[in-house]
């Protein structure tokens, strides 16, 4: 999982490199996409077992790759202003946004100490974005965007793991949006200048794709409750990537909200294990108590 993340920083970091250098976004996203795709089908052999990779519901994996799209290419545009620990920072509310809507969307309604939670989650963005002090930007729409579109891929993500296989769902993913996205391409004149920011290009898909395949891989060693703190290691990268890279560091009020929607974050990750104890451990009651009367 640790490692996971820090490929998932070389493709922020690449793709901000690239956009920076003047490449498209959206020639970036489709590379992304396209050698994710071809990763896929090698690194899990899928000229062995195709069917594998047979879809039962096409169209929910065409709108679940919509929404990694949107999140993808809404990231990219978001990286050309802000830092990668700001962009990192506003996409670690996620996972408050999607416990918020798994109520109405999945029946899985939070309590109120985890509503509390999101609540100074919240109040983290706003720290971070400071709207109404002309710090509220284009750049953190983007990002905010970006947020909003990964929360419904991975509501999609949870409703159709039930019925689709992994390998499906991790090729589709990027499948749906390598095919839609071909139409555009002749609009995109921004390529890559030279050799070096070519290699970098087709290397996002590699950051990409294997990041992917070692999140499957982590998700088979152990449960989601032991890895859900993992994620926020991502922030330590994106810092560390950021002053490196591009000579920026994070302002104090950026590393102020980030450590309140991380502790947000860590806390309804805290809340969600002692609840399903509970509820485990009410069962095994239940379970001893019909055993008695039988």
């Amino acid at each position: 999982m640790l490692t996971t993340y820090v490929f998932f920083t070389f493709l922020d970091t690449s793709s901000k490199y690239l956009v920076l250098a003047g490449v498209s976004a959206l020639i970036v996203a489709w590379v992304r996409f396209a050698v994710h795709v071809v990763l896929v089908g090698t690194l899990l052999r899928g000229w062995r077992d195709p069917l594998q990779f047979r879809p039962v519901n096409l169209p929910a994996h065409v709108l679940r790759g919509v929404f990694l799209f949107g999140s993808t290419m809404c990231n990219i545009l978001a990286l050309r202003s802000l830092q990668l620990a700001e962009t990192t920072s506003i996409y670690f509310f996620g996972p408050m946004v999607i416990t918020a809507l798994a109520g109405p969307l999945l029946g899985e309604w939070a309590g109120w100490r985890r509503w509390l939670a999101i609540l100074a989650a919240f109040a983290g963005v706003l720290i971070i974005t400071r709207p109404g002090v002309g710090v509220f930007g284009i750049g953190h729409l983007f990002a905010l965007g970006s947020m909003l579109s990964n929360c419904f891929y991975v509501i999609m993500t949870r409703r159709m793991s039930s019925t689709e296989t992994s390998e499906s769902l991790i090729l589709f993913s990027a499948l749906a949006p390598t095919v839609l996205l071909l139409s555009m391409l002749p609009f995109s004149f921004s390529l890559p200048h030279d050799g070096w920011h070519w290699f970098i290009l087709l290397m996002l898909g590699v950051f990409g794709g294997v990041g992917h395949w070692l999140l499957v891989q982590a998700y088979r060693l152990a449960t989601t409750t032991a890895l859900a703190p993992y994620p926020y290691s991502q922030m330590v990268w994106m810092i560390i990537s950021g002053w490196i890279v591009f000579k920026q560091f994070p302002d104090r009020w950026t590393l102020v909200g980030a450590a309140i929607i991380v502790a947000s974050g860590l806390y309804i990750v805290h809340r969600e294990h002692r609840l399903r104890l509970q509820s485990r451990a009410a069962s095994d009651v239940e379970a001893e108590a019909l055993a008695k009367k039988l």
